[in-house]
């Protein structure tokens, strides 16, 4: 029986990423009847859609888009790759862009809640590293549960952000990228860049649900 709910979790917490990851490879293969590369389609959507003073970078810490820098910033493969995959992510990206500059309000609120999800994740695993030690020093009545619910809100932050993270996603993708890209890809590609475009924000599923269990590990370690 144990076996099997572990095999479970693991599937439910595993099962987003590995199936984002195979529809990004499943159509990263290389067309010679694109014009341009994922960077080049970013620069031009951003030029066509009058969007000023927004840049794209080649970066190694991931697809996103930089509401505070402007920039948007793709991985090598997606920047310089001349593939489906490496299109559609650029048009997703660029769909952020957009939003931010049409003053898309859950972006805005998204990006404030990062910046308050990073500081109290990393005052969560303080937190859950202090507890034993300061329950021992103050020895307080219910100081050990008080310890414990404040690391489980700082945690539990980071896996709302990415809950909250969601909708903007899929506007990103479906309200933004795709209207766009029926004009520049064949119609027998879409099938494939609606795929893309949904792993693009399924990543974030698998986010918030590593959130979730790095929570639960730390609970299981403090009740050893």
């Amino acid at each position: 029986m144990i076996i099997v709910l572990i095999g479970v979790l693991l599937a439910i917490f595993l099962l987003p990423n590995l199936w984002a990851k195979w529809v990004l490879k499943r159509h990263a293969r290389p067309r010679d009847d694109y014009p341009g590369t994922g960077a080049e389609l970013a620069e031009h959507l951003l030029r066509r859609l009058g969007i000023d003073g927004v840049k794209v970078e080649l970066t190694d810490q991931g697809d996103h888009y930089d509401p505070d820098a402007r920039r948007v910033r793709l991985s090598r493969e997606h920047y310089a790759g001349r593939s489906l995959t490496a299109v559609t992510v650029a048009a997703h990206e660029v769909g952020h862009a957009i939003q931010h500059h049409h003053g898309y309000a859950p972006l805005l609120a998204r990006s404030r809640l990062v910046a308050v999800a990073q500081q109290a994740e990393k005052l969560g695993a303080l937190l859950m590293m202090a507890a034993p030690f300061l329950f021992i020093l103050t020895r307080l009545p219910g100081g050990m549960l008080i310890v414990l619910l404040a690391a489980v809100i700082s945690f539990g932050t980071a896996a709302l952000v990415h809950l909250v993270t969601l909708p903007v996603e899929f506007d990103a993708s479906f309200q933004r990228a795709l209207p766009l890209l029926k004009e520049y890809l064949p119609p027998g590609d879409m099938p494939g860049a609606r795929h893309v475009l949904t792993a693009c924000a399924f990543t974030y599923v698998a986010a918030s649900l590593a959130s979730l269990l790095n929570l639960g590990r730390w609970l299981v370690i403090l009740r050893r």
